[in-house]
């Protein structure tokens, strides 16, 4: 099982086994993003994924990876690496796991919660039309996010998700100088 997942650069070649996760299609990018697993083990791998870089989620709550980049959005076993399912071309920008080891995702616009798999979401519904969406952290059972308001890009919101309640709350909106 994968108990360890990090952002890499290019591995130099032979120094881990890499499993390659390449989808065929002819958007694809010459982009990609490499993560070093650490299995239970502690044998190290390399995945390489198409596209550039956004963010992986995972949790010792759930038995799937979900690894975010521009040309696609993986799901992958924690329990032996392998593939479960892909969305290609996401509009997805960042995903991150709570301490329940639900997966959120977000995209400009809108959160979501991943439910049975990738291809399966609830959207969280906001108090304001945000643009922008950044996940900055958790505190206990509550997301940290930042935003501008749409349409009123001078107010930067900052809210917070408690993910077991599904409650928002505007912690802050100030005005850009």
């Amino acid at each position: 099982m994968i108990i360890d997942v990090e952002q890499i650069h290019i591995p130099k070649s032979g120094i881990y086994k890499e499993v390659i996760y390449d989808i065929q299609s002819s958007w694809n990018s010459q982009i990609w993003t490499w993560l070093k697993f650490r299995n239970d083990d502690y044998e190290e791998w390399c995945g390489e994924f198409r596209g550039e870089f956004r963010n992986f989620a995972y949790s010792d709550k759930n038995e799937n990876i979900v690894i975010l980049t521009s040309d696609y959005m993986y799901q992958i076993s924690r329990i032996n690496g392998k593939l479960i399912d892909y969305i290609d071309r996401p509009e997805y920008i960042d995903v991150t796991a709570s301490p329940n080891g639900e997966f959120i995702i977000s995209d400009y616009y809108g959160v979501y919660v991943i439910n049975n798999n990738i291809r399966d979401t609830s959207e969280i519904t906001l108090p304001i039309h945000l643009d922008m969406i950044k996940f900055c952290g958790w505190n206990k059972n509550s997301l940290r996010i930042e935003a501008v308001e749409l349409c009123n890009w001078d107010n930067v919101v900052t809210i917070d998700l408690n993910i077991c309640t599904r409650e928002i709350t505007v912690i802050n909106q100030s005005k850009q100088v």
